[in-house]
């Protein structure tokens, strides 16, 4: 069924996650949505210096929120955050410098980040998709230390954070592309057969979204989404896709375009009427599985996933400083 579902993901990509695709479904947007002040709230995006991450961080510190970008880049971190500065005259932009594949940096950062500042938005933006199977320092595969037991980690360390503030809020950036993944827990490391790096993506973006139901139901008082930004142009698919990004290079979405829905998840009142766990696309709750593509897991599977990541993630926790 993988050539049925890959071929029904494409086909609705061409329709709905393409520039025309954001341009048709903008046309029912509610500008008042984010035409709000967020001045005093504390936002936590990662990934945060180009891409989808930079736009998002640069709405918001339009807003007058205090932002902080979590990038692994320092050299290229400084540069976006002079530049959201200036262009936005918010001052209130704060750097930390963090490998969200090391897992024991994100424990240590998180545990520093929760004893200093106040969160009312977690953006989980960071990802990576790497098409030859790699391995970390610490013996993971790169993909899944990024994008999958990254921001569990992160996620899980400043909920207690999260959990002081009203309207606490947790964002995480998938992608349609986990339509063609059913959830397997049996390997999540992609330590057998072929190694295929965009359906490790996927997998991992799969995973994403059971992560945030998953959230949703044990942490009634946090509003979790989880949303595809559409096809944009940005780094990322250029260096990761390069046939993709030729092929589609005059289709696709701008880098704000891309943003748009994880801003009004961010800022809007009306993304907090809608239940808490949902998957979105263009301000709109939408379907987390195609018809007939059997992506569907049993309820022990995803359950299943939370405590593999738990035992995983306090292996690093206890050798992590202080």
């Amino acid at each position: 069924m993988s050539w049925y579902r890959n071929t029904v993901w494409f086909v609705k990509g061409l329709r709905e996650y393409t520039r025309g695709g954001y341009e048709s479904a903008s046309k029912h947007f509610n500008p008042a949505d984010v035409e709000v002040d967020v001045r005093g709230r504390s936002f936590l995006v990662t990934g945060s210096n180009s891409g989808i991450g930079k736009a998002t961080a640069k709405e918001i510190a339009r807003r007058g929120g205090t932002v902080h970008l979590v990038c692994r880049n320092k050299e290229r971190a400084q540069v976006a955050q002079k530049e959201i500065a200036t262009e936005t005259g918010n001052q209130n932009i704060f750097l930390h410098i963090v490998d969200i594949s090391n897992p024991k940096e994100v424990w240590k950062f998180a545990e520093k980040f929760r004893n200093e500042h106040k969160l009312n938005v977690l953006i989980n933006n960071a990802g990576c998709m790497v098409n030859s199977r790699e391995l970390t320092e610490d013996g993971l595969e790169k993909n899944f230390a990024t994008n999958t037991l990254g921001t569990y980690i992160l996620t899980t360390a400043l909920l207690p954070l999260l959990e002081k503030e009203a309207d606490a809020r947790v964002i995480t950036v998938s992608s349609g592309g986990m339509l063609v993944q059913k959830l397997n827990i049996s390997d999540l490391q992609s330590e057998k057969g072929t190694f295929d790096g965009t359906m490790v993506y996927a997998q991992n973006k799969r995973q994403q979204v059971v992560l945030t139901e998953q959230w949703a139901k044990a942490h009634r008082n946090i509003h979790f989404s989880v949303m595809h930004p559409g096809w944009a142009d940005t780094p990322a698919v250029r260096s990761s896709m390069p046939d993709f990004y030729e092929k589609m290079k005059n289709s696709l979405r701008t880098e704000a375009q891309g943003a748009d829905t994880v801003v009004w998840l961010a800022v809007s009142a009306e993304a907090t009427k809608l239940p808490s766990g949902l998957f979105f696309q263009d301000r709109q709750p939408v379907a987390i599985h195609l018809p007939l593509a059997n992506t569907h897991s049993p309820p022990e599977d995803e359950e299943k996933l939370m405590e593999v990541l738990e035992e995983l993630s306090q292996k690093f926790r206890s050798s992590s400083p202080g």
